[in-house]
């Protein structure tokens, strides 16, 4: 026999709703015991399912590195970024003012919130599950997941200013912008790649690179470009004139440190619910949790069910703390491509 959830189980005993269920001749239940198994199990089976759905198709849960190190029950998190600071020097034998080297550390932090939603099935749902000898409706639970997601990613991508929790695109993060330089095509200016030609493509690429080589010292390397959606498919299908080698498949042969290429449908200009500069966006960023990540104290969580009246309804609950950005040159945005 399968296992359940306790808790859920002895609401449904507990509860009205299934008296009134095991009333109706139709329904062919021993006792309110036997339909509270029944649906004690049914809960149990969307619940392991919609959990399981860790992943849909939202690129930050998809792409960036996700820690959950904070504890669930925390309102903040601090951590710390480093210098050096001072330099050694050439001294003279004996010499007792030997010039002091040490480190300094800066504090940020970070405030942890909760996003919170529910579902939950009515009598009649219930009573047509019996009836048809089938499930219930699991798609209730994966649009709450999908909802609670949602929320995550667009922080991860735009942040909360309200809430103090910082996105790709938030004001402030020191991540550094990239100007791209713009050509002339019929007597306009334009900076996006649909008006560029492959080279001036691969400039624009070697120039984010050497942009982030310079401003750091060669420190950062970053690792992975991920590009709007339909720009990325534009590259791997658009040709190098004369060769049978696209543009993506070249910057993969030749771009130094460049090894993933991701689509990432959240840079798109059209995305305007989190992005809202009107423009394609490329991002550079070296794929690592020792640069940032997203922080996830608490994943998707179910609370035991709340009947209410003819109702039942289950709680959901996920907290996170957005990007915590500990190396911010090891990224780099360029607006307009």
């Amino acid at each position: 026999m399968k296992q359940f959830n306790m808790d859920d189980y002895t609401a449904l005993k507990g509860s009205h709703l299934i008296k009134g269920i095991t009333g109706m001749p139709e329904m062919r239940f021993d006792s309110a015991e036997a339909a509270s198994v029944f649906f004690a199990r049914e809960l149990d089976q969307v619940k392991t399912k919609t959990y399981d759905k860790q992943y849909p198709e939202l690129s930050a849960l998809a792409y960036f590195p996700i820690t959950s190190e904070v504890n669930e029950g925390a309102e903040t998190t601090t951590y710390y970024s480093y210098d050096i600071t001072g330099m050694a020097a050439i001294i003279n034998n004996y010499a007792t003012d030997l010039p002091r080297v040490d480190v300094k550390g800066e504090s940020h932090t970070a405030s942890i919130k909760s996003i919170g939603d529910s579902y939950g099935y009515n009598v009649q749902d219930m009573r047509a599950s019996r009836m048809a000898g089938k499930s219930l409706d699991a798609r209730k639970g994966a649009a709450a997941r999908r909802a609670a997601d949602y929320m995550v990613n667009k922080i991860a991508f735009s942040g909360d200013k309200k809430h103090n929790l910082v996105g790709i695109f938030s004001e402030g993060n020191d991540i550094p912008i990239y100007t791209l330089p713009a050509v002339t095509v019929d007597g306009k200016q334009y900076t996006d790649w649909a008006h560029k030609t492959p080279d001036q493509i691969l400039d624009d690429v070697n120039g984010m690179q050497k942009f982030t080589d310079k401003i750091t010292m060669s420190i950062e390397k970053p690792d992975t470009l991920a590009l709007p959606a339909y720009i990325y498919m534009d590259l791997a299908t658009r040709r190098i004139p004369d060769t049978e080698t696209t543009i993506l498949s070249f910057i993969k042969e030749h771009a130094p440190y460049l090894k993933n290429f991701e689509p990432m449908a959240e840079l798109q200009d059209t995305a305007t619910d989190i992005n809202g500069s009107g423009k394609n966006i490329a991002f550079m960023y070296t794929k690592d949790p020792e640069k940032f990540s997203l922080e996830i104290p608490l994943p998707f969580y179910q609370y035991p069910l709340q009947v209410v009246k003819l109702e039942t309804e289950i709680p959901c609950e996920t907290r996170t703390a957005g990007l915590i950005i500990y190396y911010p040159l090891s990224m780099l945005l360029a607006y307009g491509i």
